[in-house]
This record gives structure tokens, C-alpha cells and sequence, in this order.
């Protein structure tokens, strides 16, 4: 039986963190979260990008920046 956030073709799941200041605790385990601009996995071994403030992963450096931006309209 599938997990509810696992994905039927690789057996990946979503992971649940609280981002802190250069780490995150994981809540519910998974390999990947999703980016909260563009929603494509980000796996975790590859995440490098959040924001503690509004809790939300990003993808890169500049989708990162493009959020910031997009907030202070």
C-alpha cells in the first residue's frame, strides 16, 4: 500500500520540515519537499535553499531571490 505523499512510479516520498537558521528538523520523514514557488522536488540531499521566516524551500539561489522580491509588491 502507497503512503499518501509517495509517488507510485519511484517510491519517493514528501518530506515535512521546520526550517531553521542553516538546518531543518524533519517532522515526517520522505526524500524530497517541494519548492514553494515552482513545486517541483527538490530532493533533500540537494536542499540548500529555504526561508525560516515563511517556512518554504526553494529550488535555487534565484527562485529564492525572485520570492523575496514577489513579497515585497
Amino acid at each position: 500500500m502507497l503512503k499518501r505523499f509517495q509517488n507510485p512510479l519511484t517510491g519517493a516520498s514528501e518530506a515535512k520540515l521546520v526550517f531553521q537558521d542553516g538546518d531543518y528538523q524533519i517532522l515526517r520523514h520522505g526524500t524530497f519537499v517541494r519548492c514553494a514557488v515552482t513545486g517541483d522536488p527538490i530532493q533533500l540531499d540537494d536542499l540548500r535553499y529555504w526561508s525560516v521566516e515563511r517556512q518554504e524551500a526553494y529550488k535555487t539561489a534565484d527562485i529564492s531571490l525572485q520570492r523575496v522580491i514577489e513579497l515585497r509588491k
